[in-house]
């Protein structure tokens, strides 16, 4: 029994090394790695593409979409603090990210520009959201519409917001948010559309 165990060993050992000479007998096998992909073309990137780019932004849109962000962040936000009475001054963390998505998705920005209309206007909405669920609230406890205190305020009612309404907390969730929005800003670019962008602006600093 043993020795037919051997004999199989045996066998096995043979055929492997057998295997082995076979596969070393074409040079060309020797320390081939397996392609996990084609060949591949290089890409024809040259500055028109990145003038494409540049041409595609459209900084009004960006600010409309930003608007839009803020309008319906101020509606939720008043909907959600009316529903569980309560005040999530976090939620204009989740402002900045939707601000600067919008940005991105519709300005196309591939310039410093929209980060900073971005990070500008997570800031106003954080601030803008804040005055409108104070209004909200005051006009829930005195009956009345929120557009009426709104309409209401004037030069001595921003003292009295900014001490009671506005804290320490309020002021960190909107440099957050701003952070966030300038992040989120920019169109994301691929490795070929970086280098288009690079060499168009290194041919426009060259005519200047």
């Amino acid at each position: 029994m043993k020795r037919c165990l051997h004999r199989e060993a045996d066998q096995h050992r043979f055929d492997i090394e057998r295997v082995i000479i076979r596969a070393m007998s074409k040079p060309e096998n020797l320390l081939r790695l397996r392609k996990k992909h084609g060949e591949g073309n290089k890409v024809d990137i040259s500055a028109a593409d990145g003038a494409r780019l540049v041409r595609a932004q459209s900084f009004g849109r960006a600010v409309v979409a930003s608007l839009v962000a803020i309008v319906l962040f101020c509606m939720v936000w008043i909907a959600l603090t009316t529903l569980t009475s309560r005040v999530f001054p976090w939620m204009t963390v989740i402002l900045g990210a939707a601000i600067g998505l919008l940005v991105r998705r519709a300005g196309k920005g591939v310039d410093w520009r929209f980060p900073t209309l971005a990070a500008v206007m997570a800031i106003a909405g954080s601030i803008v959201g804040n005055i409108v669920l104070a209004a909200s609230t005051t006009a829930a406890d005195y009956d009345i519409g929120t557009l009426q205190v709104l309409q209401a305020v004037t030069s001595m009612t921003w003292p009295v917001f900014f001490e009671e309404a506005w804290n320490v907390a309020d002021g960190f969730y909107a440099i957050v948010a701003a952070a966030i929005a300038a992040f989120f800003a920019n169109l994301r670019l691929t490795r070929a559309q970086f280098h288009a962008l690079r060499l168009w602006r290194d041919q426009s600093d060259r005519h200047q």
